[in-house]
């Protein structure tokens, strides 16, 4: 008896006949709402009575919203694996991670070469498929900055651009019955796809345990080869044979199939709606629970919490892999799986977690805190995973990742209030607030996760219009270092609700946050270039007209100091959030005065193109250091002291973002945040701390009257104070309430209060 434990799936495959090119088309939608999983088309280029398939895939996958779609294979001596790796990419990205790569060596050769391919023997198609899922594997490999070179037998690849990075793992499933073949599946691939009707008795068995065997000589764990297979049949009053016959007759058969030969997927090959119908509605979901009592009863470990001795040997020390909670098991990713290099690493910092666990639910976000704080390896809770902190990664720890909690939910229309999972990002947020006329201000990139920000400050574009973000944050949901799942708000809970405004991830773990947003049609957003030569004087001036302007009015500014026989310069990213654009202009105009302008764009559009969706690929870059402070002005002495630090040669990147507007309407204490006079946010970032902090300490830091937490990675004890300033006492006592032991420490660790 052979059972992977994969989780079962079941889907169709249908012709893609062109006589109507619109039936495959129906079908497909056909098997979506009957529940099925997955849908396939056999690919034969040379057939002029198909459709193209993966034109056929790419218009499918956009007439369905939920099943995934594959080739049942496509015929890769007709498809460049380089072109079939972007291609898949794209339409991956395209459908929302809804494409799945089925290949074939090729067979039917005397049609291959009628339309220009090679003819192979069946050696060389094997090496051409193992050539192939190199490339293609190249391709989608963003993380590995070096071109990709692959120089084989039959395909080749000179200096080959990575990308783009598909929108998940995209798994690689093979046709194949003979041994080389099914000995390339067990190392390369994700999953065996053989025709039933091609298989002889103990075909499967046999198949199965070449896999196996050679899957362990790999280093891989059998279970890693999820095992599919494409079934023919008719649903009848009477058994009339294997398939054939009544739905209990094919519930009873594919569960065997499942429990006794490790068959993961169903693909069901018809063109029979009615049967399409009945095997999702009836039969899939009785054989999926068949297979789920029987492997309750056997205590079955489920596929994706298998490991082969490759991926067991990268494992870290004090990490209790075995123990992981069962519903975090599957989605778990650990150094040895594919999936790390997406996981492992921030926005800016390079990490080497032992584990990230993935919840789904607060329920898992409960059970993987219990877990992690029984491991005695570092936590990290990250939501977006862009913080310059770098604290959402470690080496050899545990991380919480949020991301799955992305939803953007409209709570109540009339208070614009809107609810927002901790792992959305900030251009997601922008984009669907947009057709409600609401904006919520969120910093600077769409890439930015909402747990983070929505916890710290907020120092966004829409600032001075509008405030911090955590200014309009209403309510929250955190699970607390003991585990329990509160709600936070002015009326529940409000000495942890004051706390979370502003003390980011030191109270516990954000699953959402409500936020009532604000009204906003588009804005005028205006990106200029500027001679920065007279550095402190170009500050100084733009300081004060910002000061002056107003508080539709927001600006950064980007300094980039002088290097290579290159000149200073200075850019402005400004936003307008009003729909007077001759004030707007006006205003433009000022700023455009502070230094000798070398280049303007101007823009009306919806906050969500100021603020863009963007990915969370995160590939890391190393240990940046930053210092940050807040200052009033940017009077003479704060802007020579900037300069000298921009012409130190310690800091490659430099930023001033305005603030104060209507961010100055709350009182000091109305947040844990205090900093509620400040007009201004000077930001430095460098290679090395030591050298940063000397040259910050001296020339800067005399000037300024506290600092953002996000932008700063000092961690000497001096730097809390700096941050919370008269609120630190009051927030070390709802840290002494809500996480007494300190175990949400990794991101300026509050001491809770002597009790």
């Amino acid at each position: 008896m052979t059972d992977y434990g994969h989780e079962l799936a079941f889907g169709t495959f249908l012709t893609p006949q062109n006589q109507d090119p619109q039936t495959p088309v129906r079908l497909a939608q056909v098997s979506e709402a009957a529940g099925l999983d997955l849908v396939t088309f056999q690919d034969h280029p040379y057939q002029p009575g198909f459709l193209d398939t993966w034109t056929l895939l790419s218009w499918v996958a956009a007439q369905t919203e939920r099943v995934t779609v594959s080739g049942n294979v496509l015929n890769l001596p007709l498809r460049p694996p380089a072109v079939l790796a972007r291609a898949a990419a794209s339409l991956d990205l395209l459908s929302g991670g809804r494409f799945a790569l089925g290949i074939g060596a090729g067979g039917f050769w005397d049609a291959i070469e009628s339309m220009g391919g090679t003819r192979l023997t069946p050696a060389e198609s094997v090496t051409a498929l193992e050539e192939a899922i190199e490339i293609i594997r190249g391709i989608w490999n963003v993380g590995e900055r070096r071109i990709l070179r692959v120089d084989g037998a039959h395909h080749r690849v000179a200096g080959a651009k990575r990308g783009p990075a598909p929108a998940h793992d995209i798994p690689i499933w093979l046709g194949a019955y003979k041994p080389r073949m099914l000995r390339l599946v067990a190392r390369e691939a994700d999953g065996w796809l053989p025709s039933l009707a091609y298989l002889k008795d103990g075909d499967l068995r046999r198949g199965n345990a070449i896999i196996d065997e050679a899957a362990a000589e790999a280093g891989r764990d059998p279970a890693q080869v999820r095992r599919l297979l494409n079934i023919n049949g008719a649903v009848t009053e009477t058994r009339q044979g294997f398939l054939q016959g009544p739905v209990d007759q094919w519930v009873e058969e594919l569960t065997a199939l499942a429990l006794e030969d490790g068959i993961g997927t169903f693909v069901l090959g018809t063109d029979d709606p009615r049967l399409i119908q009945v095997y999702g509605e009836e039969i899939a979901p009785a054989v999926r629970d068949a297979v789920a009592r029987e492997r309750a009863t056997t205590g079955t470990v489920p596929a994706a919490a298998r490991r082969g001795a490759a991926a067991i040997a990268l494992r870290r020390d004090g990490i209790d892999y075995d123990a992981v909670p069962a519903s975090l098991a599957a989605g778990a990713v650990e150094p040895g799986d594919r999936a790390y290099e997406s996981v492992r690493h921030n926005y800016l910092r390079a990490g080497s977690p032992g584990l990230v666990l993935r919840p789904r639910t607060v329920e898992q976000v409960v059970e993987g805190l219990a877990y992690a704080r029984s491991q005695d390896v570092p936590l990290g809770v990250r939501s977006g995973g862009h913080g310059i902190s770098g604290r959402s990664t470690n080496d050899g720890g545990i991380v919480l990742d949020l991301g799955a909690f992305d939803t953007v939910q409209v709570v109540d229309p009339a208070t614009r209030r809107v609810r927002l999972g901790a792992g959305a990002t900030w251009g997601a947020v922008a984009e669907t607030l947009v057709p409600h006329g609401w904006a919520i201000s969120s910093g600077d990139y769409g890439g930015v996760g909402v747990g983070g920000l929505a916890t710290t400050g907020g120092v966004g574009l829409l600032g001075r219009t509008f405030g911090l973000t955590i200014d309009h944050v209403v309510a929250a949901q955190v699970v607390t270092a003991d585990g329990r799942v509160l709600h936070a708000s002015r009326e529940d809970n409000p000495d942890l609700f004051w706390g979370l405004r502003g003390a980011g991830g030191n109270l516990g773990v954000v699953t959402w946050v409500e936020i009532e947003a604000m009204e906003l049609g588009d804005v005028v957003f205006s990106q200029m270039t500027l001679d920065a030569r007279d550095t402190a004087g170009l500050l100084e001036r733009w300081g004060a007209a910002v000061e002056k302007a107003p508080r539709e009015l927001t600006s950064f500014l980007i300094l980039s100091p002088p290097r290579r026989g290159q000149d200073a310069v200075a850019q402005l990213m400004t936003v307008y959030a009003g729909a007077d654009t001759e004030a707007a202009v006006h205003e433009l105009e000022r700023l455009a005065e502070a230094g000798p302008l070398l280049g303007h764009q101007g823009y009306v559009l919806p906050y969500s193109g100021v603020v863009q969706p963007a990915d969370r690929h995160h590939t890391g870059g190393g240990d940046p250091a930053v210092r940050s402070g807040l200052v009033t002005h940017l009077d003479g002495d704060v802007s020579r002291a900037f300069e000298r630090i921009a012409r130190s040669g310690l800091s490659y990147f430099l930023q001033i973002r305005a603030t104060g507007g209507a961010a100055h309407d709350l009182a000091p204490d109305a947040t844990a945040y205090p900093h509620r006079h400040q007009s201004f946010l000077l930001t430095a970032m460098g290679a090395a701390q030591p050298g940063l902090n000397a040259a910050w300490d001296a020339e800067v830091a005399p000037y300024t009257d506290g600092l953002y937490l996000s932008f700063d990675t000092d961690t000497r004890p001096e730097r809390l104070a700096d941050a919370f300033g008269p609120n630190l006492a009051r927030l070390r006592q709802v840290k002494r309430a809500y996480d007494p032991d300190n175990v949400f420490r990794a991101n300026f660790p509050i001491r809770p209060a002597a009790g």
